[in-house]
């Protein structure tokens, strides 16, 4: 944290200006019996350099691995700038209260990062940020439910995250909304068209948790043609270079959420992470959370104010569209200073590069006898393979050797056999992967057999 340079001298003299004895005093309102008294449980203050040397300590102990585990938090590279940036006390503590306006750089910067976000999905309108992509997922399921009115049914694949599927259960689940799990093609790895008829949203992954490119023109025309909403569960990379789903079909997606710490949020011991959410025009009072607008004063000058947000969801919370009042702010605001830096050009070279190093790092794992790729897909960010031996064994003897191997499949689809879920992003270089494919080489080398997998190619319909 910054360096606070008050002195005990200095504090007394501030104390004396204000004619109050004691920090203590400046809180004599609080009734004693609601005090925390003494924090016994915490150690004695160290001084700066013991606390140096036992963060240091601490974070040695977790290691530097290489990392080739994707499966929904990305290890990118973030310009130096952005936090840089985003760390500075004006918006580092200005987190829009209740007086929002008066913060009006945060509110300009929110106001930009929706136009981001809804440049980058193709829709309408993008709200200012939620918790993470999980909880963003069951909002968007709850929003669809709300607009269909008629359906209390949620058509959600198996090729969706399934730790995503558990938070959206989790949150529906007491409210009677009711989750239709939909198969995959064990070939493909992608979803089939389903053959239910009465749903309020149909949702689509994309790219799935495979890693495979969903057929989402034909799911999208599918669900609308059913009276159903289209609800993408995208990555915000991987539109860099996808079609949005705002283009999704002949008439676009309704809603799009995601995960945002792929834009400028570092791989931090679980967090924090935000997520996104844009939806079309007709959708936008059943959006949960801020939405940021612009406007003009009494003078004509041009300023921002918190628009269209439910005084509900502040006082009368029982009719709220959402109990979402706070959000993840920081994380977005770092956001929209990562996509400015890098701009449309920046993203989409990122997005190929990460692509370039998961199709490089699949066809040396391919060429060690026994590995071979599951589906057939195309692919972005993600590939599985299949391992001749346990994962989980193959898993721990890479970690030994620095290497944090990828995502272990076989508990969450165990009919996929000993399954890996491998990832390589634009930080990964060809050493890196030349090692990891020496080291798993070894490890399964007295046991391998069958034959290796084909090399990766672009069907007609993928956009590479």
């Amino acid at each position: 944290m910054p360096f606070i340079p008050h002195t005990e001298e200095d504090i007394q003299a501030m104390l004396a200006r204000i004619g109050v004895p004691s920090i203590d005093n400046l809180f004599d309102e609080i009734p004693p019996d609601l005090r925390s008294g003494q924090l016994t449980g915490i150690e004695p203050g160290m001084g700066e350099m013991d606390i140096s040397r036992l963060m240091t300590e601490r974070a040695e102990a977790d290691g530097r691995f290489l990392n080739f585990a994707g499966a929904g938090a990305y290890e990118h590279h973030i310009p130096a700038a952005v936090w840089q940036i985003a760390t500075r006390g004006e918006f580092y503590s200005a987190y829009t209260p209740y007086q929002a306006e008066a913060s009006q750089g945060t509110l300009q910067l929110l106001y930009e990062f929706q136009t981001m976000m809804a440049s980058l999905t193709g829709m309408d309108v993008a709200n200012a940020s939620l918790y993470d992509g999980a909880s963003g997922l069951a909002e968007a399921a709850l929003m669809a439910v709300r607009a269909h009115k008629s359906s209390r049914r949620i058509l959600m694949p198996k090729t969706v995250h399934p730790f995503y599927r558990q938070v959206v259960n989790s949150i529906v689940r007491h409210q009677k909304i009711e989750l239709v799990e939909l198969d995959y093609d064990p070939a493909q790895g992608i979803t089939a068209l389903p053959e239910e008829k009465d749903f309020a949203a149909l949702v689509i992954p994309q790219p799935n948790f495979f890693g495979c490119l969903e057929e989402v023109d034909a799911l999208t025309d599918w669900a609308h043609s059913q009276g159903g909403l289209v609800i993408g569960l995208v990555n915000p990379l991987a539109l860099a270079l996808l079609k949005p789903p705002g283009q999704w079909g002949s008439k676009g997606a309704d809603i799009a959420v995601g995960e945002g710490q792929p834009l400028g949020a570092p791989l931090s011991s679980g967090g924090p992470y935000f997520g996104f959410m844009c939806c079309k025009q007709a959708l936008v009072r059943q959006m949960p959370g801020r939405i940021i607008g612009r406007t003009v004063d009494l003078d004509g000058k041009p300023g921002f104010v918190l628009t269209l947000q439910a005084r509900e969801q502040h006082i009368r919370r029982a009719k709220a569209t959402s109990n979402i009042c706070s959000n993840q702010g920081l994380m977005a605001t770092a956001a929209t200073i990562h996509m400015t830096l890098l701009g449309p050009d920046g993203l989409e070279r990122v997005a190929a590069a990460c692509h370039a190093s998961t199709v490089a790092l699949a066809d040396k794992l391919c060429a060690i006898s026994g590995v071979k790729r599951v589906f057939t897909q195309a692919v972005f960010h993600e590939i599985v393979l299949k391992l001749p031996i346990p994962v989980a064994d193959v898993l721990r003897a890479l970690e030994v050797q620095g290497i944090v191997g990828g995502f272990d499949l076989t508990p969450y689809y165990p009919e996929l056999g000993q399954a890996l879920l491998i990832c390589a992003t634009e930080t990964r270089t060809p050493a890196d992967l030349e090692k990891y494919a020496e080291q798993l080489e070894r490890i399964v080398s007295r046991r391998t057999s069958g034959p290796t997998c084909t090399k990766l190619v672009p069907t007609a319909t993928s956009k590479w």
